[in-house]
């Protein structure tokens, strides 16, 4: 007689993902529906679902003896480090809901599938986190795309938007081909599809040109996910034509998604790769902050401005790659903590824009001329994060920034303090065009002379609010490096 043994699944350890799965039907069911008469909670109860995603986040949190969580025989691992990223993207979702409640509302297209995708979207961020597997990382980052894609070419009628949804989904599918080839490779050299597996089998073998290719490919395919040069031609056409909560969506959270799928296969499957992984990741970290930054300079156009800025950002962000050898366990918490703090100051500088343009319905930067006369609360919110961007302490930026500065400049390498260097020469440069904007709005005068009183959502308030009090508390407390500081932060599976 044969025997079926149910296998044991830790229903804990994946609550998260089953609430925001679960919750994302449940909006379905109410929008099929209520249809038209939903619209006013579409929002709301999107935002409710993230919130209780958190709970369990919070409580798997609460039992750190308990963790890491391993799943699948590896395949899938919930530790410290997955739940920080979990919630990351979590309230990140929450704040982009924030943003997007009045301006589909206002909008004159149906808003409800909008946060359908947007739960979808963040499913395959959560999912994300916890992949140790070729298979669930690929098919973690086509679902938190596929969404994305839609949400670029929102506004049907805008051919700007129709051109940001092609060009993101043509350049996504090109990346997500190269990625797929460049796993196939890795796959045929290991006979496994876990990144544990991997590395222990290129540890090893001998490196061959086939290894050498899938290395290289997988790690192209996530820099077209990050927007890194010359990987980021998408970017800045893609954020000027979606609708402005996506592209804060697509700044933020995609962006860090596509670096946590990058850092676990770099970390946890080419830790014996470093000779040839480092000096590639030094060319894109010098490439991509340095192109970023010096186009920004040119931009009269605050989305495309924080377009190329945020390109510039991942080149600081792929800086500690570049020095993962050895010291695997710094570079990921450096990375990890740019992350966390990147994330509240740009939702927070986007959730600026959407607030300006209700007044101005521009998005050049001299519209923000004058703000401080109308928005005095805004204008220094917004201050806060562009100076928290140029990493000026004492915001968060400065945090984010010094222990990139620790990690490069650790034992004092040749190759590690002139990528160093680098970011310092790029992080003067990115002041010039960031205090650009903070002189629009302090010392000049309002373009068209409407100084009449802004009027902001409460949902916007709340965003602004947020953001704020993330980029203030991480930077004047310095708490970051002890949240990150954890012993399951860079344990392999």
């Amino acid at each position: 007689m044969i025997e079926f043994v149910r296998p044991h699944i830790d229903w804990h350890a994946f609550a998260p993902e089953l609430i925001v799965l679960f919750w994302g039907a449940l909006v379905t069911i109410v929008d099929l529906v209520f249809l038209e008469r939903a619209r006013r909670i579409m929002g709301p109860l999107t935002g409710i679902g993230f919130l209780l995603a958190m709970i369990p986040v919070l409580t798997l949190w609460d039992q750190a003896d308990d963790l890491p969580r391993v799943l699948f025989d590896g395949a899938y691992v919930v530790d410290n480090y997955a739940l920080l990223l979990k919630g990351l993207f979590l309230i990140s979702g929450y704040v982009i809901v924030l943003l997007s409640s009045n301006y589909m509302a206002e909008g004159d297209y149906y808003d409800s599938e909008f946060y359908q995708l947007i739960g979808a979207s963040i499913l395959g961020m959560l999912v994300m986190t916890s992949a140790r597997d070729l298979i669930s990382i690929f098919i973690a980052l086509e679902l938190l795309s596929i969404p994305a894609y839609l949400m670029a070419a929102w506004r049907k009628r805008d051919l700007k938007s129709n051109e940001a949804g092609l060009k993101y989904m043509l350049m996504g599918v090109f990346a997500s081909g190269i990625l797929l080839y460049g796993m196939s490779l890795l796959y045929g050299a290991a006979a496994d599809t876990r990144l544990s597996e991997i590395g222990a089998a290129l540890a090893d073998g001998e490196s061959t040109p086939l290894v050498t290719l899938g290395v290289l490919f997988t790690i192209i395919g996530f820099a077209f996910k990050v927007s890194a040069v010359p990987f980021h031609t998408w970017a800045p056409d893609t954020y000027e034509g979606a609708p402005t909560p996506l592209t804060a969506f697509l700044a933020v959270a995609s962006k860090t998604a596509g670096f946590v799928a990058l850092l676990n296969v770099v970390l946890f499957a080419f830790g014996d790769q470093s000779d040839l992984v480092e000096p590639f990741m030094w060319i894109l970290a010098a490439a991509t902050m340095t192109v970023g930054n010096l186009v920004a300079l040119r931009q009269t156009n605050i989305v495309r401005m924080l377009a190329y800025s945020g390109i510039g950002q991942a080149g600081y962000m792929l800086a500690p790659l570049a020095v993962y050898g050895n010291r695997p366990a710094q570079a990921q918490q450096a990375v990890v903590i740019y992350l966390l703090i990147y994330a509240a100051m740009n939702l927070g500088a986007f959730a600026v824009v959407i607030i300006a343009a209700r007044k101005t319905r521009s998005g050049e930067i001299e519209s923000f001329g004058g703000m401080l006369r109308y928005a005095p609360g805004i204008t220094l919110a917004m201050t806060i994060f562009l100076f928290s961007l140029s990493g000026v302490p004492p915001m968060g930026g400065f945090w984010a920034k010094f222990w990139v500065f620790k990690v490069l400049t650790d034992g004092w390498e040749l190759w590690g303090t002139l990528l160093a260097l680098v970011v310092a020469v790029n992080s003067v440069v990115a002041a010039f065009y960031y205090l650009n904007v903070a002189k629009q709005m302090w010392f000049l005068p309002t373009r068209d002379g409407d100084e009449s009183p802004l009027v902001i959502p409460p949902a916007l308030v709340a965003a602004v609010a947020i953001t704020v009090a993330v980029t203030l508390i991480t930077g004047v407390t310095g708490l970051v490096p002890d949240w990150a500081d954890f012993p399951a932060l860079a344990a392999a599976p």
